[in-house]
C-alpha cells in the first residue's frame, strides 16, 4: 500500500435528500479513462494539479500501453500497476472505502465502483464496458467533464439531489 505524505482536507459536498460526501482519494483507472492508446488527454495534467491540493489523486491501471508511469510524470499522483479487477477492489478497500471516489470506463474496474463512496463512469474514445454502467453512480461524457466534477463540486449536487 502506498505511504500517505499528508492527509488531505477534502472536497465536501451536501447532496440534498442524501448525505454528506466527503472524498479525501480520488483513484483513477489510466487507459482509457484518463488517456487514449496510452497518451493522457489533453486538460487532464492541470486538472490533476489542481485536484491534488484537496485529495490524494491515485491511478490504478493495467498498464496496457506501458505508458501510464511516463505520461504521468511530474503530476501529483501515486501510481500502481496491477493485474485485474480484484487487486482495484482490494485497494480501495484499503483506503476504507468511504471517502473514495473512483472514476473509470473498464470492465477491470466494476470492483472498484462496488467498494467506493462514489463512482464516475467515463464515455472515452476506447468505450465503456456497460457492467460498468450499471455499477457507477454517475456518467460522465469525458475525462475532463468527470475530473470537473470536483473541481466545480455544485455539479454533484445538480445530480445526485433527490
Amino acid at each position: 500500500m502506498p505511504e500517505r505524505k499528508r492527509s488531505p482536507r477534502g472536497i465536501e459536498v451536501a447532496i440534498p435528500g442524501r448525505r454528506r460526501i466527503r472524498v479525501r482519494h480520488l483513484v483513477l483507472d489510466f487507459n482509457g479513462t484518463l488517456a487514449v492508446d496510452g497518451k493522457l488527454a489533453q486538460g487532464v495534467g492541470a486538472r490533476i494539479r489542481r485536484l491534488a491540493t484537496a485529495v490524494e489523486v491515485v491511478v490504478l491501471t493495467a498498464d496496457t500501453f506501458w505508458t501510464a508511469r511516463r505520461a504521468l510524470d511530474g503530476l501529483p499522483v501515486t501510481v500502481h500497476v496491477v493485474r485485474n479487477g480484484a487487486e482495484k477492489r482490494r485497494f480501495v478497500a484499503s483506503l476504507g472505502s468511504e471517502g473514495i471516489a473512483v472514476v473509470g470506463n473498464g470492465a477491470n474496474d466494476v470492483p472498484m465502483f462496488k467498494t467506493a463512496a462514489l463512482g464516475i463512469a467515463v464515455l472515452g474514445a476506447e468505450g465503456t464496458a456497460a457492467d460498468l454502467l450499471r455499477a457507477a453512480t454517475i456518467v460522465a461524457r469525458g475525462i475532463n467533464d468527470a475530473l470537473d466534477l470536483f473541481l466545480k463540486p455544485r455539479r454533484l449536487v445538480a445530480t445526485l439531489r433527490r
